[in-house]
């Protein structure tokens, strides 16, 4: 009797998890951070990576901000074989650099280049998070100063997006100096009367927000995106006492004078497209090599 009810037991017991798992492709669907809403990737991508459900604005890579920005998705880019070596022999420094170009496709946290957008030829800076967090290091400085000497050169309008956790330490002061390598050469282009546009992107910190980013003629944001020197924890800890829920945010920078504009990103390539067409007389649309 208590043999043959074991035995039912066990039946019933017994679950196999292949029959309940469905072969979904990786990458299909997203989940939203914010709201957790489901969507398929395709949807996502057609609705520029912004959640439908919240409005929430999922992180671009480089590749895709430029897809989304310039006429065509196409930039001739510049000093594209720089990449960045290990100065200080700094232990770890060259494995988690190879591990983020192998993640983000890149040789190095920012693409440089020129383009055309509404037909009005720009030079392009576009930060990539998922490059070792976007971190500024030598090389990243070295190509958006390169870049800058460019839009001067052509007499191009400039502008940049930014995304960054902030200096490299693993390059310690040769990554702290790109901040005033990086700000004299916006104080050049400015000599100039060059147009910079800064776009700041989620999330910006540390000395990027404390250098170039911050020094645009215009200083765009996309919603939600985080952006300050320090981030909230060190703050708090420093000062001793809770800081808004929305602290930090582009909304919050733009009530406090911060930021000209928050836009969102399907808004965004037809702002850049006005700015431009208040400040240049568009000519020829081909961009000269």
């Amino acid at each position: 009797m208590f043999k043959d009810l074991f035995q039912k037991k066990r039946k019933y017991a017994t679950i196999t998890a292949g029959p309940s798992k469905r072969d979904i492709p990786e990458g299909l669907m997203n989940k939203c951070p914010k709201c957790g809403s489901i969507q398929f990737s395709k949807e996502l991508e057609k609705n520029n990576k912004v959640c439908v459900s919240c409005g929430y604005h999922f992180r671009l890579n480089a590749m895709e901000r430029i897809r989304f920005t310039l006429d065509e998705g196409r930039i001739f880019e510049y000093d594209g074989d720089m990449v960045s070596v290990d100065p200080l022999g700094f232990p770890g420094y060259p494995e988690k650099l190879e591990k983020s170009a192998q993640i983000s496709g890149l040789k190095d946290g920012v693409l440089t280049g020129e383009g055309t957008i509404g037909g009005f030829p720009v030079v392009l800076c576009v930060m990539s998070f998922d490059f070792f967090q976007g971190s500024m290091g030598s090389v990243v400085g070295e190509k958006i100063s390169r870049a800058i000497d460019k839009a001067i050169q052509k007499q191009y309008p400039l502008i940049i997006f930014s995304t960054s956790g902030g200096a490299r330490m693993q390059e310690s002061i040769l990554s702290l100096m790109q901040m005033a390598k990086t700000s004299a050469a916006v104080a050049r282009f400015n000599e100039k009367g060059g147009l910079f546009i800064s776009v700041i992107t989620d999330p910006t910190y540390g000395g990027v927000s404390a250098s170039f980013a911050m020094l645009g003629d215009y200083v765009l944001a996309e919603p939600g995106a985080a952006f300050g020197f320090a981030g909230r924890i060190v703050i708090e800890q420093t000062m001793r006492q809770k800081l808004p829920e929305n602290f930090q945010t582009a909304e919050f920078n733009l009530q406090h004078g911060q930021v000209d504009k928050v836009v969102p990103r399907k808004d965004l390539r037809n702002t850049l497209i006005q700015i431009l067409d208040m400040h240049l007389v568009k000519e020829d649309a081909s961009i000269e090599r």
